[in-house]
């Protein structure tokens, strides 16, 4: 028998992913073209980038006179997003993994740090660690809210 589907989560999704509205899309993508056109511009070095104005100019006369026009391109850059998803995802996340949390667990465990204070002491009559200098009172609690 399934588990209840209202007590557990699921770790599928069976939702459909809604892309940008067309002519967004089309203003995103000129206002990018345009940006990386004019670089050369604002920073000195050289003359415009022409071969990505004119791009620029053309997608944002269509995404302000037709953006139907973009339907195609825009549902297939965001078929690139989601597959680009499936791959840099567990790729960065991953190197987050190991080249950052596992050398520092290994460096704590080889100077004997424990920060969770896990290991068993059967000699200890308790694990409550003493606050130094004590908290608040307990009765300060009471009307929290």
């Amino acid at each position: 028998m399934p588990p209840n589907a209202d007590t557990h989560e699921r770790m599928t999704t069976d939702e459909t992913i809604k892309g940008s509205s067309d002519r967004s899309f089309g203003l995103v993508i000129a206002t990018a073209l345009a940006i990386f056109g004019l670089w050369p511009v604002v920073f000195g070095s050289s003359g415009p980038r022409w071969w990505l104005l004119v791009p620029a100019a053309l997608f944002l006369a269509v995404a302000l006179i037709r953006s139907s026009l973009l339907r195609h391109l825009n549902r297939a850059w965001t078929k690139l997003g989601l597959i680009m998803h499936h791959i840099v995802n567990p790729v960065v996340l991953g190197s987050i993994y190991f080249l950052v949390v596992t050398p520092i667990g290994l460096l704590m465990r080889a100077l004997g740090k424990r920060p969770l204070r896990l290991r068993l002491d059967r000699a200890t009559p308790s694990y409550w660690i003493t606050r130094e200098p004590p908290g608040p009172e307990g009765a300060s609690m009471k009307n929290q809210f």
